[in-house]
């Protein structure tokens, strides 16, 4: 979460737009991110920013089960919130 929060751009086309865009991907047995999908969408520049952030995530180390190297599914929601204008 530290590596979205940090790297996350709310885009300006999404006109002030607010909250959660949730997707989900596979990390597969090497640790690499791959089939990313929107499963909630809210705006369209908002999921193309989502997508974007969890492609370009670093690599995790791969899941095991009984000892074999899996891969694994998660879900993310990420919150999308208007920069404020000072």
């Amino acid at each position: 979460m530290k590596y979205v929060k940090s790297h996350i751009h709310y885009p300006p086309q999404a006109n002030g737009v607010q909250g959660h865009v949730v997707v989900r991907f596979v990390v597969d047995k090497t640790g690499k991110v791959g089939e990313v999908k929107v499963v909630h969408s809210l705006d369209k520049y908002l999921d193309n920013e989502a997508v974007r952030i969890c492609k370009s995530l670093p690599r995790f180390t791969p899941g095991r089960q009984k000892g074999q190297v899996v891969p694994v599914w998660y879900t993310l929601p990420i919150t999308f919130w208007p920069p404020k204008n000072n």
